[in-house]
């Protein structure tokens, strides 16, 4: 089942759309994963120096999903893209230790934006499928995400290049948005 199909199923009486904004540091596969939600082809995929966006649209739902690169150059131009986010998606290379504190900070400074305060985090802990990966509960564990209050979070074990895991996490978003429209009628 695809994510147009997710979106179906959930479907609602209005088009509500959601902007969704797609962080991590580079080669976390965040572009990898937004090609992986839009059933597109993940054969070529390069570095994203500006920024992807993709709006995928089914009954009920308009997703647009900004896909920023994650180089050390560009991060500081992430907070032109906080307005109006719906939900936050950081995306970490669990194969890539070296980089865990570096990932760790650069989250920690997100989650300290005041627009982005109260956003739901969804975090995909990314390449599962690599020898060395860390579990989804240490990468938990290691960004302290149990100490979190002032929004949901949800962590997700996934491997964009396998399309596993990816569809959960998806289905995480869309509930609590459907909880969210629920409770403002």
């Amino acid at each position: 089942m695809g994510l147009l199909a997710l979106l179906r199923k959930l479907k609602s009486s209005q088009e509500r759309e959601l902007r969704i904004l797609l962080l991590g540091l580079d080669n976390a596969g965040k572009t990898t994963l937004l090609k992986s939600l839009a059933s597109e082809d993940i054969s070529h995929i390069t570095p994203t120096q500006g920024f992807n966006i993709k709006t995928v649209q089914s009954s009920g739902f308009r997703l647009n999903v900004w896909d920023i690169g994650g180089q050390r150059k560009i991060r500081p131009y992430w907070k032109n893209y906080y307005e109006n986010t719906d939900v936050l998606i950081y995306v970490i290379d669990c194969a890539d230790q070296k980089r865990f504190e570096e990932t760790s900070v650069e989250l920690s400074e997100l989650l300290d934006e005041e627009k982005l305060a109260g956003v739901p985090l969804l975090v995909y802990a990314n390449k599962q499928d690599l020898l060395g990966a860390a579990t989804a509960n240490e990468i938990a564990e290691g960004l302290k995400l149990e100490h979190i209050s002032d929004r949901k979070w949800q962590i997700q074990p996934c491997s964009a290049t396998q399309s596993e895991g990816v569809k959960e996490g998806m289905e995480w978003v869309l509930s609590n948005m459907n909880q969210k429209k629920s409770s403002k009628k």
